[in-house]
């Protein structure tokens, strides 16, 4: 049997971890490690592979096109082997487990946990991360997170109740920016980031902005998750459109900017709990949710969303976004 050709595990696993998270210091919170450690890792990788994985200053890292190109490949490999490796009986609490879309989980969700747990430490939570169709029972999974738009369907055997509002609007690199696209003409023919899983995402944000039509772009480019795609966008790659909710962190940080703003949208960021027999612990996860979700701020740029009205009122129907 030919031995496998493999760089250092240890490598490849810091390196997945900074291409999820976009930044050292949270794949080394996430491994345990220091930053330097993360950092000594992924340039071993690039000497043993010989290409730059990064790019640009330490404050501002991001992944060149090779670096993405491998990322986007570890993920699911990490994801499949996660799944695989067998797991001794739980002791202690059960933990409440969070379905939830994978990039608003890393960019929302997971930095705001430690608040949740340090109130409620009785209560352990695991994130699921799944952005697809889900089944409370079947899978395990006390409450999940989703996107709901106008006009879904509902969910027989769940209750939604939304907790943030929705807005979305493009961003990119400030050296992009600072190149001169910065206006909607220069913004729409820039080249064109987007995911396999939404790529709706241009043609529903020129409907909320109210513009008659998508120019054409330069040339477009797909990834597979939304965080692939918002690192794409910080390492100069081209435009993308993201919620608010996900680029938040990003854009707070200077990785990317927004020059356009944000347009708000009918969509809702919801709460899908069972409805029966909801857990104690699902229900006080989602009012958390909802306390979080009335103290995240607008982004500053946009108009203010309409008065509360029955779209805002609890429904029971979602739908993925990852």
């Amino acid at each position: 049997m030919a031995r496998r050709q493999l760089p250092p595990l240890n490598a490849l696993r810091a390196f997945e971890a900074f291409g999820r998270h976009g930044r050292m210091t949270l794949a080394a919170e996430e491994l345990c490690v220091t930053h330097g450690a993360v950092s000594r890792q992924i340039r071993q990788l690039e000497e043993h592979l010989g290409v730059a994985l990064t790019e640009g200053p330490r404050s501002r890292l991001r992944m060149t096109e090779a670096g993405l190109k491998l990322a986007q490949a570890l993920s699911p490999a990490f994801d499949q082997i996660e799944a695989a490796v067998p797991r001794p009986a739980e002791a202690g609490p059960r933990p409440l487990v969070v379905s939830c879309m994978p990039t608003f989980a890393m960019k929302w969700l997971i930095p705001r946990l430690p608040g949740f747990q340090a109130a409620h430490p009785e209560v352990p939570v695991r994130v699921a991360e799944s952005n697809g169709p889900f089944d409370f029972k079947g899978d395990g999974i006390d409450l999940a997170i989703r996107m709901r738009w106008p006009g879904d369907q509902d969910y027989q055997d769940s209750t939604a109740v939304p907790f943030m509002r929705h807005y979305h609007g493009p961003v990119m690199a400030p050296e992009l920016a600072a190149r001169g696209v910065a206006d909607f003409q220069s913004v729409c023919a820039a080249p064109r980031l987007q995911t396999r899983t939404y790529p709706q995402s241009w043609s529903e944000w020129i409907r909320d902005t109210g513009a008659e039509g998508l120019p054409a772009a330069s040339r477009e480019q797909e990834f597979d998750h939304f965080f692939y795609m918002l690192e794409a966008a910080a390492a100069g790659m081209g435009v993308a459109v993201a919620p608010w909710a996900f680029a938040q962190r990003d854009l707070d940080s200077g990785r990317l900017v927004a020059p356009l703003g944000f347009a708000f949208s009918q969509t809702l960021i919801v709460a899908l709990t069972p409805r029966e027999n909801a857990s104690e612990q699902a229900l006080l996860f989602r009012d958390w949710l909802l306390a979080e979700g009335a103290s995240t701020p607008h982004p500053p740029e946009a108009l203010a969303p309409p008065a509360p009205d029955a779209s805002f009122a609890p429904t029971t129907r979602s739908r993925a976004l990852s």
